[in-house]
């Protein structure tokens, strides 16, 4: 059973989850063989200041 997990700066929506989640599912089954029911997608959702990109926080980066 593939367990899919995805880090993603909070703010994208609902139906761009369920788009990616649908996506990723098709790409998994197609590559590892296994059916849609044993694909798991797990989304964290991270604040922009708990992420840092080159030692600036993600939250200070959009000021």
């Amino acid at each position: 059973m593939p367990i899919i997990q995805v880090n993603l700066l909070q703010g994208r929506s609902t139906e761009a989850k369920r788009k990616f989640a649908s996506e990723v599912t098709r790409v998994a089954c197609e590559c590892l063989g296994v059916a849609p029911e044993q694909v798991r997608v797990i989304f964290n959702d991270m604040p922009p200041e708990n992420y840092s990109i080159a030692g600036t926080l993600a939250s200070d980066r959009k000021k």
